[in-house]
Protein backbone atom coordinates (compact mmCIF):
# COMPACT_ATOMS: atom_id res chain seq x y z
CA UNK A 1 0.00 0.00 0.00
CA UNK A 2 1.40 3.39 -1.23
CA UNK A 3 -0.58 6.45 0.44
CA UNK A 4 0.99 8.64 -1.81
CA UNK A 5 0.54 6.80 -5.23
CA UNK A 6 0.35 9.22 -8.06
CA UNK A 7 -2.40 7.30 -9.93
CA UNK A 8 -4.22 4.95 -7.40
CA UNK A 9 -6.17 6.17 -4.54
CA UNK A 10 -6.24 4.30 -1.30
CA UNK A 11 -9.74 2.92 -1.92
CA UNK A 12 -8.42 1.36 -5.22
CA UNK A 13 -5.61 -0.07 -4.07
CA UNK A 14 -7.66 -1.97 -0.95
CA UNK A 15 -9.98 -3.34 -3.87
CA UNK A 16 -7.27 -4.87 -6.12
CA UNK A 17 -5.64 -6.37 -2.65
CA UNK A 18 -9.31 -7.49 -1.40
CA UNK A 19 -8.39 -5.55 1.90
CA UNK A 20 -11.31 -3.67 3.60
CA UNK A 21 -10.67 0.20 3.51
CA UNK A 22 -11.03 0.08 6.93
CA UNK A 23 -8.67 -2.08 7.56
CA UNK A 24 -6.16 0.24 5.98
CA UNK A 25 -6.97 3.03 8.35
CA UNK A 26 -6.90 0.85 10.89
CA UNK A 27 -4.94 -0.28 14.34
CA UNK A 28 -5.59 -3.35 15.98
CA UNK A 29 -8.79 -3.59 18.46
CA UNK A 30 -7.10 -2.99 22.42
CA UNK A 31 -7.21 -4.75 25.38
CA UNK A 32 -4.69 -4.55 28.40
CA UNK A 33 -2.03 -6.90 28.13
CA UNK A 34 -3.83 -9.73 30.58
CA UNK A 35 -6.99 -9.61 28.90
CA UNK A 36 -5.29 -10.24 25.62
CA UNK A 37 -3.59 -13.13 27.46
CA UNK A 38 -6.74 -14.16 28.62
CA UNK A 39 -8.64 -14.17 25.31
CA UNK A 40 -5.84 -15.78 23.40
CA UNK A 41 -6.70 -18.70 25.87
CA UNK A 42 -10.47 -18.46 25.79
CA UNK A 43 -9.89 -18.44 21.99
CA UNK A 44 -8.09 -21.73 21.91
CA UNK A 45 -10.52 -23.74 24.34
CA UNK A 46 -13.05 -22.55 22.29
CA UNK A 47 -11.92 -24.46 19.55
CA UNK A 48 -11.99 -27.67 21.05
CA UNK A 49 -15.64 -27.15 23.58
CA UNK A 50 -17.69 -24.56 21.52
CA UNK A 51 -20.28 -25.79 24.39
CA UNK A 52 -18.71 -24.29 26.83
CA UNK A 53 -20.57 -21.10 28.50
CA UNK A 54 -18.99 -18.31 30.68
CA UNK A 55 -19.40 -20.40 33.66
CA UNK A 56 -16.87 -23.52 32.29
CA UNK A 57 -14.80 -21.37 30.92
CA UNK A 58 -14.12 -19.64 33.68
CA UNK A 59 -14.21 -23.15 35.82
CA UNK A 60 -11.51 -24.08 32.51
CA UNK A 61 -9.50 -20.56 33.69
CA UNK A 62 -9.37 -21.70 37.47
CA UNK A 63 -8.21 -24.96 36.73
CA UNK A 64 -5.45 -24.15 34.66
CA UNK A 65 -3.88 -21.58 37.33
CA UNK A 66 -5.63 -18.36 36.05
CA UNK A 67 -7.66 -16.07 38.90
CA UNK A 68 -10.44 -15.28 36.71
CA UNK A 69 -13.93 -14.64 37.96
CA UNK A 70 -16.87 -15.34 35.45
CA UNK A 71 -17.92 -11.87 35.13
CA UNK A 72 -14.96 -11.19 33.78
CA UNK A 73 -14.98 -14.22 31.51
CA UNK A 74 -18.39 -12.99 30.41
CA UNK A 75 -16.93 -9.50 29.10
CA UNK A 76 -14.28 -11.07 27.51
CA UNK A 77 -16.45 -13.26 25.59
CA UNK A 78 -18.64 -10.61 24.47
CA UNK A 79 -15.98 -9.15 22.95
CA UNK A 80 -14.57 -12.18 21.09
CA UNK A 81 -18.29 -12.54 19.61
CA UNK A 82 -18.58 -16.03 21.04
CA UNK A 83 -21.28 -18.01 22.76
CA UNK A 84 -21.39 -21.47 23.79
CA UNK A 85 -23.39 -23.64 21.27
CA UNK A 86 -25.75 -25.06 23.79
CA UNK A 87 -28.62 -23.49 24.45
CA UNK A 88 -27.91 -21.62 21.35
CA UNK A 89 -24.91 -20.33 19.21
CA UNK A 90 -23.87 -16.71 17.88
CA UNK A 91 -21.26 -15.15 16.54
CA UNK A 92 -21.95 -12.04 16.86
CA UNK A 93 -25.30 -10.39 18.90
CA UNK A 94 -28.28 -10.87 17.47
CA UNK A 95 -30.02 -8.28 15.58
CA UNK A 96 -32.88 -7.14 17.72
CA UNK A 97 -36.32 -7.10 15.24
CA UNK A 98 -34.83 -8.46 12.39
CA UNK A 99 -37.12 -10.40 9.90
CA UNK A 100 -36.69 -13.95 10.90
CA UNK A 101 -35.24 -15.92 7.94
CA UNK A 102 -35.68 -19.94 8.29
CA UNK A 103 -32.96 -22.70 8.46
CA UNK A 104 -32.91 -23.93 4.67
CA UNK A 105 -30.62 -26.35 4.65
CA UNK A 106 -31.81 -29.32 6.99
CA UNK A 107 -31.22 -32.71 5.17
CA UNK A 108 -30.36 -31.08 1.80
CA UNK A 109 -28.02 -33.02 0.05
CA UNK A 110 -24.96 -30.68 -1.52
CA UNK A 111 -23.87 -31.63 -4.84
CA UNK A 112 -22.29 -28.92 -6.58
CA UNK A 113 -20.51 -25.68 -6.55
CA UNK A 114 -22.88 -22.56 -5.61
CA UNK A 115 -25.50 -23.91 -4.09
CA UNK A 116 -24.57 -23.18 -0.52
CA UNK A 117 -22.52 -20.31 0.49
CA UNK A 118 -22.17 -19.08 4.03
CA UNK A 119 -20.62 -16.66 6.11
CA UNK A 120 -18.73 -16.16 9.45
CA UNK A 121 -16.63 -14.06 11.85
CA UNK A 122 -14.20 -15.38 13.94
CA UNK A 123 -11.94 -13.51 16.24
CA UNK A 124 -7.94 -13.32 15.51
CA UNK A 125 -5.76 -12.60 17.95
CA UNK A 126 -2.50 -10.41 17.85
CA UNK A 127 0.53 -9.67 19.77
CA UNK A 128 -0.42 -6.17 20.93
CA UNK A 129 -4.29 -6.72 19.85
CA UNK A 130 -7.02 -8.29 18.22
CA UNK A 131 -9.30 -8.05 14.47
CA UNK A 132 -12.20 -9.78 13.26
CA UNK A 133 -11.98 -11.76 10.74
CA UNK A 134 -15.19 -12.73 8.27
CA UNK A 135 -14.90 -15.11 5.13
CA UNK A 136 -17.43 -16.29 2.66
CA UNK A 137 -17.30 -20.32 1.67
CA UNK A 138 -18.37 -22.26 -1.05
CA UNK A 139 -19.85 -25.55 0.86
CA UNK A 140 -19.40 -27.88 -1.92
CA UNK A 141 -15.66 -27.49 -2.65
CA UNK A 142 -14.53 -25.44 0.43
CA UNK A 143 -13.51 -22.47 -1.50
CA UNK A 144 -12.79 -19.50 0.27
CA UNK A 145 -14.63 -17.14 -2.25
CA UNK A 146 -13.32 -13.83 -0.10
CA UNK A 147 -12.37 -12.58 3.18
CA UNK A 148 -11.78 -9.26 4.69
CA UNK A 149 -10.83 -8.28 8.55
CA UNK A 150 -11.61 -5.20 10.46
CA UNK A 151 -11.14 -3.82 14.11
CA UNK A 152 -14.89 -3.79 14.75
CA UNK A 153 -17.89 -5.97 14.48
CA UNK A 154 -19.73 -3.43 11.60
CA UNK A 155 -21.46 -4.54 8.84
CA UNK A 156 -19.22 -2.90 6.05
CA UNK A 157 -16.40 -5.69 6.30
CA UNK A 158 -18.83 -8.43 5.78
CA UNK A 159 -20.50 -6.23 3.44
CA UNK A 160 -17.62 -6.08 1.23
CA UNK A 161 -16.74 -9.63 1.37
CA UNK A 162 -20.02 -10.45 0.35
CA UNK A 163 -19.86 -8.14 -2.41
CA UNK A 164 -16.11 -9.49 -3.77
CA UNK A 165 -17.42 -12.89 -3.68
CA UNK A 166 -20.35 -12.33 -5.89
CA UNK A 167 -17.99 -10.44 -8.64
CA UNK A 168 -18.13 -11.98 -12.11
CA UNK A 169 -22.12 -12.53 -11.65
CA UNK A 170 -21.24 -15.21 -9.19
CA UNK A 171 -23.73 -15.94 -6.76
CA UNK A 172 -25.36 -18.98 -4.75
CA UNK A 173 -28.57 -20.32 -4.53
CA UNK A 174 -28.56 -20.24 -0.76
CA UNK A 175 -26.61 -18.12 1.37
CA UNK A 176 -26.10 -19.45 5.04
CA UNK A 177 -25.60 -17.12 8.02
CA UNK A 178 -25.96 -17.14 11.84
CA UNK A 179 -28.39 -14.09 13.20
CA UNK A 180 -26.02 -12.12 14.05
CA UNK A 181 -26.67 -8.15 13.56
CA UNK A 182 -24.16 -8.08 10.58
CA UNK A 183 -25.69 -10.55 8.65
CA UNK A 184 -29.38 -9.51 9.21
CA UNK A 185 -28.96 -5.92 8.55
CA UNK A 186 -31.09 -4.65 6.01
CA UNK A 187 -28.28 -3.53 3.63
CA UNK A 188 -26.80 -7.42 3.57
CA UNK A 189 -30.02 -8.94 2.82
CA UNK A 190 -31.12 -6.85 0.34
CA UNK A 191 -28.05 -7.37 -1.53
CA UNK A 192 -28.97 -11.25 -1.54
CA UNK A 193 -32.36 -10.65 -2.14
CA UNK A 194 -31.88 -8.28 -4.98
CA UNK A 195 -30.22 -11.21 -7.00
CA UNK A 196 -32.78 -13.79 -5.59
CA UNK A 197 -30.75 -15.89 -3.40
CA UNK A 198 -32.39 -17.53 -0.49
CA UNK A 199 -31.77 -16.63 2.81
CA UNK A 200 -30.81 -19.27 5.53
CA UNK A 201 -30.17 -18.40 8.88
CA UNK A 202 -28.44 -20.69 11.72
CA UNK A 203 -31.25 -22.15 14.25
CA UNK A 204 -30.45 -21.87 17.36
CA UNK A 205 -28.95 -24.83 19.55
CA UNK A 206 -27.51 -26.18 16.50
CA UNK A 207 -24.34 -26.50 16.53
CA UNK A 208 -23.46 -28.20 13.20
CA UNK A 209 -25.71 -25.43 10.96
CA UNK A 210 -22.71 -23.88 9.93
CA UNK A 211 -20.51 -26.65 9.90
CA UNK A 212 -18.13 -26.16 6.78
CA UNK A 213 -17.21 -22.46 7.77
CA UNK A 214 -16.64 -23.57 11.55
CA UNK A 215 -13.73 -25.99 10.31
CA UNK A 216 -12.21 -23.64 8.07
CA UNK A 217 -11.67 -20.86 11.46
CA UNK A 218 -10.18 -23.97 13.10
CA UNK A 219 -8.07 -24.55 10.21
CA UNK A 220 -6.84 -21.41 9.53
CA UNK A 221 -6.00 -20.64 13.36
CA UNK A 222 -4.14 -24.28 14.08
CA UNK A 223 -2.31 -24.37 10.58
CA UNK A 224 -1.77 -20.31 10.70
CA UNK A 225 -2.79 -17.93 13.07
CA UNK A 226 -1.51 -19.82 16.38
CA UNK A 227 1.68 -20.64 14.33
CA UNK A 228 2.83 -17.45 13.50
CA UNK A 229 1.76 -15.25 16.33
CA UNK A 230 1.29 -12.31 14.43
CA UNK A 231 2.28 -8.66 15.80
CA UNK A 232 0.45 -6.35 13.65
CA UNK A 233 -2.36 -5.95 11.21
CA UNK A 234 -0.10 -5.44 8.01
CA UNK A 235 1.94 -9.01 8.95
CA UNK A 236 -1.45 -10.73 9.24
CA UNK A 237 -2.83 -9.64 6.16
CA UNK A 238 0.11 -10.47 4.42
CA UNK A 239 0.19 -13.88 6.17
CA UNK A 240 -3.62 -14.62 6.12
CA UNK A 241 -3.52 -14.00 2.14
CA UNK A 242 -0.51 -16.47 1.48
CA UNK A 243 -2.68 -19.04 4.04
CA UNK A 244 -5.63 -18.35 1.66
CA UNK A 245 -4.15 -19.06 -1.38
CA UNK A 246 -2.82 -22.03 -0.33
CA UNK A 247 -5.63 -23.21 1.21
CA UNK A 248 -7.36 -23.07 -1.78
CA UNK A 249 -5.12 -23.93 -4.33
CA UNK A 250 -2.27 -26.31 -2.49
CA UNK A 251 -4.06 -27.95 0.81
CA UNK A 252 -5.89 -31.40 -0.40
CA UNK A 253 -9.12 -32.14 1.29
CA UNK A 254 -10.14 -36.02 2.68
CA UNK A 255 -13.45 -35.18 1.90
CA UNK A 256 -12.61 -34.14 -1.84
CA UNK A 257 -11.03 -37.27 -2.55
CA UNK A 258 -7.84 -35.54 -2.16
CA UNK A 259 -7.92 -32.80 -4.37
CA UNK A 260 -7.63 -29.08 -3.24
CA UNK A 261 -10.87 -26.78 -3.33
CA UNK A 262 -9.54 -24.53 -6.35
CA UNK A 263 -9.89 -27.99 -7.96
CA UNK A 264 -13.02 -28.57 -7.27
CA UNK A 265 -14.82 -25.17 -7.61
CA UNK A 266 -12.89 -23.75 -10.76
CA UNK A 267 -12.84 -26.43 -12.72
CA UNK A 268 -16.96 -26.84 -12.04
Amino acid sequence: MDSEHSELSIARQCELLGLARSTFYCSPAEESEENLRLMRLLDEQYLRTPFYGSRRMALWLSRQGQAVNRKRVQRLMRVMGIEALYPGRKTTVRGAGHKIYPYLLRDVAITRVDQVWSADITYVPLRQGFMYLVAVIDWYSRYVLSWRLSNSLETTFCLEALEEAMREKKQPEIFNTDQGVQFTSSVFTSCLESREVAISMDGRGRALDNVFIERLWRTVKYEDVYLKDYEGVDELYEGLRSYFDFYRHERPHQALGYRTPAEVYLRA
